[in-house]
């Protein structure tokens, strides 16, 4: 029998595209709002992959990508999206999107984009929305999948998830290090109180 795991922490990546650059510094000021300081940006990337956003939004388009400082619980992904697809929301034009918003989280093995639409390798992780698996980590580098969607199979954005996942393994050990010393006793002696250590407050 298999013993259940709390999950890590996740660093949160909300990727955007849109036509207007100018438009960026609004969206990116919504977002700290939402989800607080900014650790990473990447520059201007090239959404070219398709066409298919063009007849709605207009072209060139460009996408940029942001990834937080603060960790967030996997479990708020649905919640994540939600608040992005207000966010698109607000920021339409005459009933046509202007900027389009995508949340995700970065793990040690993995990068999960937020989607409300089903599909074979889609989750469902509640209020509508679904986990879709864009990318794995294995044998040291991102891995494409058959469904990753080609911008996010680049190599450009590629490099730059990689940083991303570099930094937040740097997070996870600065954790783990905190939770060390914030917690020097171990479960036996916490079972024990007279052998636990003091506090300076005690």
């Amino acid at each position: 029998m298999s013993k259940p795991q709390a999950p890590k922490p996740a660093k949160l990546v909300v990727g955007f595209f849109l036509k207007e650059k100018a438009l960026s510094e609004t969206i990116v000021r919504e977002m700290k709002t939402l989800w607080g300081p900014i650790d990473m940006v990447s520059c201007w990337l090239n959404f070219n992959f398709t066409a298919y956003y063009e007849k709605e939004m207009g072209g060139p388009l460009f996408r940029r990508m942001v990834v937080f400082k603060n960790l967030v619980e996997q479990t708020r992904l649905p919640m994540i999206k939600r608040a992005t697809n207000d966010l698109e929301k607000q920021y339409e034009k005459s009933g046509c999107r202007r900027v389009n918003v995508d949340p995700g989280y970065l793990l040690a093995e993995r990068l999960v984009l937020a989607t409300g639409k089903n599909f074979t390798h889609r989750i469902y992780i509640g209020d509508r929305i679904y986990a879709d698996l864009t990318l794995m980590f294995q044998k040291g580098a991102f891995r494409e999948l058959p469904w990753t969607y080609p911008d996010y199979a680049d190599k450009r954005m590629i490099e730059f998830l990689t940083l991303a996942r570099n930094k937040y393994m740097r997070d996870l050990k600065r954790i783990d290090h905190c939770n060390e010393i914030a917690d020097p006793v171990s479960e036996e002696a916490e079972k024990s109180p007279s052998s636990r250590l003091a506090s300076p407050e005690e």
